[in-house]
């Protein structure tokens, strides 16, 4: 489970930072498989709050996606990325654990 929290300076109305938060969901889940949605600051110009989620079968790889994604983040959106980083193991899940 990811957060992150955007920062659009450029941003003069809520059409512009919805378009430019569009292409950056989209992208996240084309590049990234990551399922994305906006959770919060809906009604902001400049401000996003994503949460988004990605899987996978081991430790290791999900910690590269979640490293990819953050640096396509920070290239993307360079004056305002912070992402924030919950993992949970299958059995944690299920409450095995």
């Amino acid at each position: 489970m990811l957060t992150i929290e955007l920062h659009f300076p450029d941003a003069g109305s809520l059409k512009a930072k919805r378009k430019e938060l569009a292409s950056v969901k989209a992208l996240l889940h084309q590049r990234h498989g990551m399922a994305v949605a906006e959770v919060d600051h809906q009604d902001l110009w400049q401000r996003a709050t994503l949460a988004g989620a990605l899987v996978s079968g081991s430790l290791a790889r999900l910690e590269e996606r979640c490293d990819a994604a953050q640096r396509f983040l920070d290239a993307r959106v360079p004056d305002g990325v912070r992402m924030n980083r919950v993992v949970a193991s299958y059995a944690d899940v299920e409450g095995l654990g």
